[in-house]
């Protein structure tokens, strides 16, 4: 609705995870490539948590976006509260097989013998469960199961687990143990600290704009403020702090703005009070955030010390020139 008046070619703050529009915060960072690292050097399973609205969903796409299509091919399953043979039809037909399994016995043959074509081919392939937190006790069982496709070198199936943090609390169970065990990997992201906001706001903008940001700094601040730094509510108070603003008429958007925008939410904001400690920043609010100095030729290795898996930055370096 405000695109036009803001100069945009879409919204920048949906509530749909795009991929393109992902920032990478350094907690970020560390998720792509530990999972790049567990995808590529096929290392089993793999495990990523965040709290609801962190980005896992956009991460996770935006690291099948990356991947080299011809040499890894994914499975997504958005919505795991299925029975153990809607689960295993699900995984099949998502990774292209034309056979609909009638009962598990089929499903786990025709998933068998489309791991081994893959592996065959030098490829990868990966199933991907996200919102596992809600995952049945035997559905989990099963998901173990699967890690029993194996060569004498290397697993046939890359399982990621993403969640809510209620899924490190599931997999910590005595219960669990056996599937804890075959985990190689354990990841989490968490909310953006105060001065990562700004540069996240700005990331998105400059996506898909060339004009310039409506946020003033006191308006970002108490976004951060407003948001606790939750990447799905500051794009929900940018939404609609911007639509308050185009309703105006106004080219930027005021404190004020956000203040009603996010108490639209449910979110209290006293604009007379000091931003909360936690929320001090300490190189100068909205800032950009220089990011870590990466080694392009840093290698992940085999304990055998064959050279596997280059860096994340092999892999998102395009995206920083685009």
């Amino acid at each position: 609705m405000y695109e036009s008046h803001f100069h945009l070619r879409r919204n920048p703050f949906g509530q749909t995870p795009d991929p393109g529009l992902l920032f990478l915060a350094s907690g970020h960072k560390d998720a792509v490539a530990g999972l790049t690292y567990a995808i590529l050097g096929k290392k089993g399973f793999s495990v990523l948590t965040g709290d609801a609205g962190t980005g896992k969903t956009t991460l996770l796409r935006s690291v099948m976006r990356k991947m080299p299509p011809e040499r890894v091919q994914f499975s997504l399953i958005l919505n795991p509260v299925l029975s153990v043979l809607e689960f295993l039809q699900t995984a099949v037909g998502d990774f292209g097989i034309p056979e609909v399994p009638s009962n598990k016995a089929e499903a786990l043959r025709l998933l068998h013998q489309f791991l081994l074509e893959v592996n065959a081919s030098g490829r990868v392939a990966v199933l991907i469960i996200d919102e596992a937190h809600r995952l049945s006790m035997d559905l989990l069982e099963e998901v173990r199961l699967l890690a029993n496709f194996e060569t004498e070198h290397a697993k046939l199936l890359q399982v990621v687990l993403a969640g809510q943090d209620e899924l490190s609390e599931i997999l910590d169970r005595h219960e669990m143990r056996q599937l804890k065990q075959r985990i190689r990997i354990r990841l989490s992201i968490r909310p953006l600290i105060a001065d990562e906001v700004g540069p996240y706001i700005r990331h998105r903008w400059r996506r898909l704009s060339k004009a310039e940001l409506p946020f003033s700094e006191q308006s970002i601040r108490l976004v951060a403020e407003a948001s606790n730094g939750i990447p799905r509510v500051i794009n929900a108070i940018c939404d609609n702090a911007l639509l308050l603003a185009f309703a105006q008429g106004a080219a930027e958007v005021t404190t004020t703005d956000v203040a009603e925008a996010a108490r639209d939410l449910c979110i209290t904001v006293d604009l007379r009070q000091p931003d909360r400690p936690g929320l001090q920043e300490e190189a100068g609010f909205g800032a950009d955030v220089p990011p870590p100095s990466w080694d392009e030729n840093r290698w992940w290795n085999q304990p055998s010390g064959e050279p596997l898996v280059r860096s994340w930055w092999e892999f998102w370096r395009k995206e920083s020139r685009s």
